[in-house]
């Protein structure tokens, strides 16, 4: 064959590919597009069905094509707005005459968001419609949930294991002495324990105060919650002495948790599926326990939030608060404040809501979040500030930029302190025998040197800078809350409160859920609260973000059985804990940033297995180490 030739054949073949895959992507944007937005017949009537196989989530993070073509893991997760608002929608429909929860799988959410979702599962049974629960095993976060239906359903061979909040961490102290790395450390405040696995082998009294604290009143209000939910259910009574229940039960942990109270009835899914049909009908009489649902997916897609003619515009800072551009689930500052900019060109808002669910991040891109807020503000627009399950540090930065704070007594606030972290290589070189050696034109050339360590001139710039952060934030807080900054530093050095101690502070205003900061915003803006409506401001997915997620989608089985025994969550933790503390130390250790973040906040089970894998070298060759 000539080379002409030859060259005409591959031109041909990269013709024909080329046509392969506009015709595949033409046809997967079209199926993509009929099927984002599915459609629920006007004619379909059954249960509404939620099988959270995955976190209730303040905002959930966009899957990958990696992780849904290339064989990774992309876990699903529901956005709390969306959740409610299809159980308001079924509580007023005439379609669907009950909820079902399959909590088998459920992978938590944090207090706060729960409590949320528990209200609305409220709402559905005052309607009149009941609400039936069904899992293999129980757990605090599901349980949670369990405890809001009027129908509580447990496999006979699980049970309900409930620990309350509370744990152990690694620290790496010895492990990094081994390694001859050094933690060079620069922070302020007494309680800023999110240094402490890096320079201790245990945690301070100062940061276990802290956290006794906090644990106890989030497990005092997990107990208000599920006694108000279920006052029947001896909760107190099966915690203080489980295996004594147990016993009493004949060793059998599902005889156990019915005794208790904590459940209702004891059967496999089959036996509950039977007793939905009940309720709902049946679907396929050839299939034993087939009832008839409503998927939740295509049902919050055809209920959707109405935001027609909103005025009240909602800004969402959920996540590792982090400069530049980020996806959602984190909370990237240049997209918050192009949305915030973009919104306020377009639409005619009377009102700011800022929804806060972050442990904070680089204090940066928490003033730019701040300022962009704050611009708003002076053009006339009241800000109200609604936080979720955690607005710590960063996160309670952004806060200060508010007229009024809500919280719930279940959030975990405070952290007031900045710090930042180096690490240095000087031992680790001396025990291979590396020398490292160089010249300097000023005090700070080639600084930080990690090689060597910091010299004391670049710890002291460095402290400085942490030092004048700090103040800074305090100003801003005691601004905010009409304070001095030296009553502030008391209640700050780092300290993480409660929601209900830091209502007793002054750090927040009141307690009240989004709903009630909307209204709130909708009176200082003169609307009626009634009728005022609110509108997300957020970046909208793409076309590829949409293609994306619906072939994520397509891949779920809505009849799927997850199961488990008792134990199995409990077994999973250690792993969850290594991987989020592999993630913590990544993200530490990528640059000496100025961080106004809390570590140490206590983690839902949504967080715990959102933890990213380690993408920096040093975490990656420390794995290989101790793995």
């Amino acid at each position: 064959m000539t080379f002409a030739g030859k060259v005409w054949k591959l031109l041909v073949g990269v013709k024909d590919a080329l046509v392969l895959l506009f015709m595949l992507l033409f046809f997967g944007g079209l199926w993509a597009l009929m099927s984002a937005h599915p459609k629920v017949g006007s004619g379909q009537r059954g249960a509404l069905f939620l099988q959270l196989d995955g976190p209730v989530v303040e905002q959930p993070a966009q899957p990958t094509a990696a992780q849904v073509f290339g064989g990774g893991n992309a876990p699903r997760q529901y956005r709390l707005r969306d959740v409610v608002q299809a159980l308001r929608a079924a509580a007023k429909d005439g379609r669907v005459p009950a909820v079902v929860l399959n909590l088998d799988i459920f992978a938590g959410g944090g207090q706060t968001a729960l409590a949320e979702v528990g209200a609305a599962l409220d709402e559905v049974r005052k309607a009149g419609k009941p609400v039936l629960a069904y899992a293999s095993a129980y757990d605090d976060d599901s349980y949670q949930l369990a405890a809001h239906a009027s129908e509580v359903w447990l496999n006979p061979l699980g049970g309900v294991a409930i620990t309350g909040p509370g744990g152990t961490e690694l620290f790496y102290k010895g492990l990094m002495d081994k390694l001859g790395i050094t933690a060079n450390v620069y922070r302020v405040g007494t309680y800023k324990a999110a240094v402490e696995p890096f320079i201790r082998n245990d945690m301070s009294p100062e940061a276990k105060q802290a956290l006794q604290g906090v644990y106890g009143a989030m497990w005092e209000n997990w107990q208000q919650d599920v006694k108000k939910a279920r006052p029947k259910a001896d909760v107190a009574g099966y915690v203080a002495d489980p295996n004594g229940r147990i016993a009493a039960a004949g060793g059998d942990l599902a005889q156990a948790a019915l005794k208790s109270g904590l459940v209702d009835h004891l059967g496999d899914w089959t036996a509950f599926g039977k007793r939905v049909a009940q309720i709902a009908g049946v679907r396929d009489d050839d299939v034993p326990g087939s009832f008839r649902k409503i998927d939740y997916g295509p049902w919050a897609a055809a209920n959707p939030v109405d935001d027609d003619g909103a005025q009240i515009g909602i800004v969402t800072v959920a996540g590792d608060i982090v400069d530049g551009n980020a996806g959602p689930g984190t909370a990237g500052a240049e997209t918050i404040v192009r949305a915030l900019d973009k919104a306020l060109a377009n639409r005619d808002l009377k009102a700011l809501v800022l929804r806060v669910d972050s442990p904070g991040g680089s204090v940066l891109a928490s003033e730019r979040i701040r300022q962009a807020v704050l611009a708003a503000k002076a053009k006339g627009l009241p800000v109200v500030v609604s936080m979720g399950n955690l607005a710590a540090s960063g996160g309670y930065w952004v806060s200060t930029a508010g007229d009024k704070i809500y919280a719930e007594p279940s959030t975990i606030t405070g952290s007031i302190g900045v710090f930042a972290i180096l690490p240095s290589f000087q031992g680790t070189l001396a025990k291979l025998g590396i020398g490292a050696d160089g010249v300097k034109t000023t005090p700070l050339s080639g600084e930080p040197d990690l090689l060597r360590g910091p010299s004391p001139e670049v710890g002291k710039f460095i402290q400085t800078g942490i030092d004048s952060t700090y103040r800074r934030f305090l100003v801003l807080v005691g601004a905010a809350r009409h304070m001095s900054p030296e009553q502030v530093d008391k209640i700050a050095q780092g300290h993480i409160w409660d929601g209900g101690t830091a209502h007793q502070l002054g750090l927040v205003d009141a307690f009240g859920t989004l709903d009630d900061a909307i209204h709130e915003a909708a009176r200082r803006a003169k609307l009626d609260p009634a009728t005022a409506k609110a509108v997300w401001l957020e970046k909208k997915p793409g076309f590829a973000d949409r293609l994306v997620a619906s072939f994520a989608r397509g891949d779920r089985d809505d009849d799927a059985q997850g199961g488990g025994d008792a134990f199995a969550r409990i077994a999973g933790r250690p792993k969850l804990l290594l991987a989020r503390a592999m993630a913590e130390a990544d993200r530490l250790l990528a640059g000496p940033t100025i961080q106004a973040r809390c570590l140490e906040c206590p983690v839902d089970g949504s967080t715990a297995r959102q933890a990213p894998p380690p993408s920096s070298g040093f975490t990656l060759w420390l794995l290989k180490l101790v793995g």
